[in-house]
Formats: C-alpha cells, structure tokens, sequence
C-alpha cells in the first residue's frame, strides 16, 4: 500500500511538481483516443508544457484567484492547460462541451447562469464555439473578460527556463488555503451550483479517499467520466496526479458510442480502478458484444466503483455476468457515496469486497424503517455505499433536521475536512444547505446500517401519494424491466392531482415499439407498477433519445418531468 500523508504545506501544482521530480519518465497521463496511438504525457513532459501555458495565460492578462472556464472537447492539451491554470493561482472550471444534439440556445442559456452564478472571469474554448460564446464577452456588465483559443498557441514559441521562473513566483505566493479549483454541483446545465475548493480541502481529501481504497504505487486509473463532473475531475483526474500515479483518460463521447473502449484501454493498459455511474453497469452489459471483447481482458482491474447515484443490486449481478468471462473478478465491484460539496467521497465499501445487500420491507421503507423482508412482504433491495471515509462524519435526520437512530431513513447530512465554505454567489442555497455547526444538508435520502451508509433516493425527488411515500428509483426499476421499454430510459415523478388532493404517480418511458403495439405496452407499465404495489396512473411514451440527461448523464427527472407538464414536447403518447 502506498504511504500517504494528509500533512501539507504547499499548494497542489508544488506536489505535481515533485511528482515530476522524482517520477520524471513516468506516465503521468495516457490520452487514449479510438483508432490512434495513445499519446503519453510524462511527469516531466506535462509539468513542462503547463509552464509555457502558463506563460500564455499570464500574457493574456489572467491573475492569481481569476476563474477560467474551459469548454474544450478530448483534447490531449487540456491537461497541461488545466495544470497551467492552476500554477499561476487562477482557477480551472471545466464546463460541459455542448452535445451535437444540443441546440445553441439551450447552451447558451445554461452557460449565461453559469456566468451570472459562477462568476467566469475567462472562457477558454475552441473556435467553433466563437459565435455562440463571444455575446457573452461583450455584454455590457457582465464578467467575461474575454474569449481565449489557447489550442492555437505555439507553445514552442516559450522558452521554459524563463517562463518557469515566472511560474515559480506566482506559485509561491499560493498558500495551502487558496482557492485552486471552482466545480459545479451534479445538475441540468445553468442549474448547477459553484463549488470552490482550497488546495488544502482536495489535498486531504485525495489523501483521505485515497486510503480507503489501499492505493498502490502501481495503480492505474482509467475514465470515461467527463471532467466538468466531480467523478471524473477529482476522482479520476486529480486523484492520480496528486499520488504521483498514472490515469488513462478516454473521450466520454468515444464511450457512448462504443463503451467497449473502456474495456480495450484497460485490458492494454493493466488498469487497475475505475469509476461508473450506475446506468453504466447496465450500458455496458447491454451495449458490449463478444466480438468488441475479443482478446480482452479485465483481470487487472481490482476495483470498479459504483457512485454518483443509488446503487442497484440488479445492474451489479449484471454486470458480473456479462463480463466474469473476461476474467473480471467479481469481488472488484464497489461502492462509493460522493458529491461535489464534500470535494468527493463521504464513503466507501471495502477493497476486495463484494458491497454488502439488504433485502427490506419495500412498505416499511416508505414508512421510514429499515425492517428485514419477510415471505410476505414486497421486497427492495438495498446496496451499500459503504463506511465512512476518514475526516467524514454523516448524521440521519428528520424533516426536522433532528437526528433519528440507525435503521431509520432520512436525509443525509455531511460535516467533512474537506467540505466547501458555500455555494459561490448564491447565499440563498448555501443557507438552505448548511447550517451554525458547519452540516451540510446533502437532499439524498439514506440509513445507517451495520456502520455502513445506505442511499435510497433523492429527498425532492419522492412521491407522495395519499401519505405514502413512493421512491421513483423503485418505479423505474420495475418498468425497465418490460419488455419494449429502453433500458435505463425512464424516469418517474409525481404529478398533481387536483381531484384528489395528492400526487399520483407518472412515468415517461423511451420505446421503439409501433403505435399499435401502445396499448399493451401501457399496461405492461402499469402491471409492473402493481407488482410493487404502486398505482401508475399515466404513462408517457416517448421515442429514443427524447430523454434530457443531466450533467451527470443519467435522465433527469425535473427537467423531463417539466417538458410533459408545460406541455414542451412533441412526440408524447399517454
């Protein structure tokens, strides 16, 4: 196990910098593109070319505390230009790449609340976004100080010897409680929260989280995960840098299209770790043939993290079944319970060790209490997200933020080493958030159990009918298991019913059957909803890919749950 020291002086790029010193010829990143030859940046190559970014972004007039925004697609330069951010004390905020299926103004709305929010003093981006970002550097008011295209510098043109003793002024006026890195809240873009972290919050935290997982010197990690995400950034990025390890980092678009690159790169790299979100378990399972695996093998990664939303028992059994063939270990599946917030992890299951399963009463769940199934009862099963991680507490509570006893359901709330001071410009959701004693207020819903942490839903995502309250998590379950229905492509909320005075329960489900075959599949959903015992009394159908996904890539359920009721839609059956 790799010796770590939560102990630290010195901001974050003087710990890349000695990484590169005493690791110089050693894979810093492995910038893995499809079709190409991966191109490998060393410690010492990447320190270097963030020094001449650096002096490009000290000439274009960018200064210590400064927020850059960087919207740049899977780029091999994105990593030194990030790095070259942080050396001069600005801060790095990696915003989303607008989908092709995006329309321009959505983007542009959603990056005007990022500005107006997040406070973007800088947008570093390519020029084919020029027309659609540049209102915003010169609108009368507004923060944007100016659009850079940092792609298209020479950096040959630096000499580094100079621009290094540049570099290591600014550096050294950076203190461990600087601000190094502004990271948005999981969300629908221009919804998302500011996140500011110091260079002592992440620190720690990495040398914290990096603990629980009984980092090696010969870890590898490899990612999908986009780096506008807290999963990727921290996690999957940070992480290896700070550790003096290697990652290997994939094009998030690549792995849509064709997930069995995740498995190409870590069968040739001999990658060890990794994170997913749950809905990739099942999108791997479903989307990877035998052919795309031909010659792989997945028998070097020990570990393979379940985090960003609910783990579902289902997706594991899964995903262990398509790929134990390929020498996957089943004991390398794992859970983790992170956010943006608390710089990442709050918990997280034993290494080497299958996540511990609860099989519950699903009507005492609603009801709050953790109670064991009986022969009797309609079952949920639960996975953990395991123990708390090292300078992490967690407490349970009430409606009335009073802490309730283990086995008993409530929201989450985190106090943390590495916890945020506030959501940047928006003092409004930082006191709904935090409260005198410094507990942030986390909106997930979860248990205690056997000293493990258990997330069963999202607190303002829960439906409430005639007093009961109904998880969406379960609902959608249930329906993905009909046949006609996309897999991972539902969502459930609760809509009013004004007769009745409660919510009844809504689903809006992606399907490629015909219109004559609605009918059935209707009440197929239906059924399945009776087999938990839930009353689904509308059905949407909609065709594939009408779905918004949140930042995180999974279906949103506010955002779809507005477009059925403002009625902004076109081709919804119910």
């Amino acid at each position: 196990m790799k010796t770590l020291n939560a102990d630290q002086t010195k901001p974050i790029w003087q710990t890349w910098v000695n990484n590169s010193e005493k690791h110089p010829d050693r894979d810093a990143i492995i910038y893995w593109k499809a079709g190409e030859e991966p191109f490998r940046w060393t410690y010492k190559n990447l320190i270097e070319t963030a020094v001449k970014f650096s002096a490009y972004l000290m000439e274009a007039g960018i200064k210590k505390n400064d927020v850059c925004a960087i919207i740049i697609r899977h780029n091999k330069y994105f990593y030194p230009l990030y790095m070259g951010i942080a050396a001069i004390g600005a801060l790095p905020a990696v915003l989303a790449y607008p989908n092709p299926r995006l329309h321009p103004d959505k983007f542009r709305q959603g990056l005007a609340g990022m500005c107006e929010r997040s406070g973007l003093d800088w947008i570093l981006t390519e020029h084919d976004l020029d027309e659609i970002i540049r209102p915003f550097a010169e609108e009368q008011g507004g923060t944007v100080k100016e659009l850079i295209f940092p792609l298209e510098w020479d950096l040959n043109n630096i000499d580094y010897n100079e621009a290094n003793k540049s570099v290591q002024k600014l550096s050294s006026e950076i203190s461990i409680n600087d601000p190094v890195l502004l990271q948005h809240s999981s969300g629908t873009t221009g919804l998302q929260k500011p996140v500011v972290l110091s260079n002592k919050a992440v620190y720690e935290h990495m040398m914290y989280y990096g603990a629980s997982l009984n980092v090696k010197d010969d870890d590898k990690m490899i990612s999908w995960l986009p780096l506008y995400h807290d999963m990727g950034l921290i996690a999957a990025f940070h992480m290896p840098l700070i550790l003096g390890l290697s990652s290997v980092q994939l094009d998030p678009f690549e792995w849509v299209v064709a997930p069995s690159i995740l498995c190409e790169a870590a069968s040739s790299e001999k990658a060890t770790i990794t994170w997913l979100p749950n809905f990739a378990y099942n999108f791997m399972a479903d989307r990877i043939t035998d052919e795309d695996l031909d010659g792989s093998s997945l028998k070097s990664l020990r570990l393979i993290i379940n985090c960003s939303e609910p783990v579902r028992a289902e997706s594991h059994h899964k995903f262990i079944n398509k790929f134990q063939q390929y020498d996957l270990n089943p004991n390398a599946l794992s859970a983790c319970y992170a956010m943006a917030e608390t710089t990442f992890a709050v918990s997280q299951t034993v290494p080497d060790k299958i996540p511990l399963e609860v099989v519950l009463d699903r009507n005492e769940l609603s009801a709050g209490n953790v109670v064991m199934a009986s022969d009797e009862s309609t079952n949920r099963v639960c996975v953990s997200s395991g123990k708390l991680i090292e300078g992490c507490k967690v407490k349970i509570v009430d409606p009335d933020r009073k802490q309730v006893g283990e086995n008993k359901v409530g929201e989450i709330a985190v106090i943390s080493v590495s916890l945020f001071d506030g959501y940047r410009n928006y003092p409004e959701k930082t006191a709904e958030a935090l409260d005198e004693n410094g507990w942030y207020y986390t909106g997930d819903y979860g248990f205690m159990h056997n000293d493990e942490l258990f997330v069963i839903g999202r607190k303002k995502d829960i439906i409430i009918e005639a007093g009961n309250n109904i998880y969406p998590e379960d609902v959608e379950d249930a329906v993905n298991k009909v046949n006609g229905v996309l897999p991972g492509r539902v969502i459930a909320f609760g809509e009013e019913d004004e007769e009745l005075g409660t919510e009844h329960v809504s689903v809006v489900a992606e399907t490629n059957e015909s219109e004559e075959n609605f009918r059935k599949l209707k009440m197929d959903i239906i059924r399945a909803g009776m087999s938990i015992n839930v009353n689904i009394k509308t059905v949407y159908l909609v065709p594939s890919r009408w779905l918004i996904k949140s930042s995180a890539g999974k279906p949103s359920r506010k955002a779809n749950r507005n477009r059925i009721i403002n009625k902004e839609f076109e081709q919804v059956w119910s």
